[in-house]
């Protein structure tokens, strides 16, 4: 092996990472993730069997067949939310309600963890809105910031320097300055800007 090997896998490593943070962010990722995972044990509950020493708990009901359907059903919701965005309004809402079926078909929705891990998702993916480009001004710069897009404020119009009253005007006393800054009080006792 070389020197160069392990720096090569390190920016195959970081492209890769990159690469999906990209596509984990144009998309609802984490309501996906939420509500696959309430599908697991909405599924699973009813069909899983406890064994304690010699004794076996089974904690099937006689809805296990309308557990499945809703743990797979919320399965696929999450799987569309991933990969068809446009429907992720639609997918969030059906989550809700498979999860609040889930309550009274499902072992109390998976003992409450499906129930809310889908109420969760569903509510990410109605919430969630993808990211607009944004705007560019004249000159490929957005109007009120700097080259560097680090919040340098836009200058005074031409002819604008001295001018009372307008943003970025350098201030000049009414007096001429022989007031040494300090500007001139008008007959209510307040300050008069020019």
């Amino acid at each position: 092996m070389s020197a160069e090997t392990p720096v090569q896998s390190a920016g195959n490593f970081t492209r890769l990472r990159l690469r999906f943070r990209d596509w984990r962010g144009s998309r609802p990722f984490w309501a996906g993730v939420f509500t696959l995972l309430g599908g697991v044990p909405i599924a699973y509950f009813p069909y899983a069997t406890l064994k304690l020493g010699t004794m076996s708990i089974a904690m099937a009901t006689t809805a296990g067949a309308g557990s499945l359907i809703i743990g797979v059903l919320l399965f696929t919701l999450g799987l569309t939310m991933w990969f068809q965005q446009a429907t992720r309004i639609f997918a969030g809402v059906a989550a809700i309600i498979l999860g609040l079926v889930s309550l009274v078909v499902s072992n109390i929705g998976g003992f409450i963890i499906g129930f809310l891990l889908s109420l969760i998702g569903g509510a990410l993916a109605v919430s969630w809105v993808p990211v607009k480009p944004k705007a560019e001004g004249a000159g490929g710069q957005q109007a009120g910031w700097g080259p560097a897009g680090d919040g340098v404020a836009e200058t005074a119009p031409e002819g604008a320097i001295g001018q009372p009253g307008l943003p970025n005007a350098p201030y000049e006393p009414a007096d001429g300055g022989a007031g040494h800054g300090v500007p001139a009080e008008d007959a209510n006792g307040g300050h008069r800007v020019g």
